[in-house]
């Protein structure tokens, strides 16, 4: 691989790992986003530079993440 080939797999690989770092966190709060995952446009393109999707959701998930996003920051680690 070159330098650059490297560099673009591991940015993908990166994005792909912190997608599943966000739907893991998302199911702890008992959040599902179905559509969640890397736009594959971005990740077409000859020098890759991801872009998460993070797609479609219920109405109930949307108000869900919300919540979480407006809680207490001490609350949510006491959880973890």
């Amino acid at each position: 691989m070159t330098g650059r080939t490297n560099h673009a797999a591991l940015c993908v690989e990166e994005a792909e790992e912190t997608v599943n770092g966000l739907r893991s966190a998302l199911a702890e709060a008992g959040i599902a986003l179905p559509s969640l995952g890397l736009d594959q446009g971005s990740i077409a393109r000859t020098a890759p530079c991801p872009l998460v999707e993070l797609g479609r959701c219920s109405v109930d998930a949307a108000a869900r993440l919300a919540a979480v996003l407006r809680s207490d920051p001490d609350d949510r680690s006491a959880t973890a």
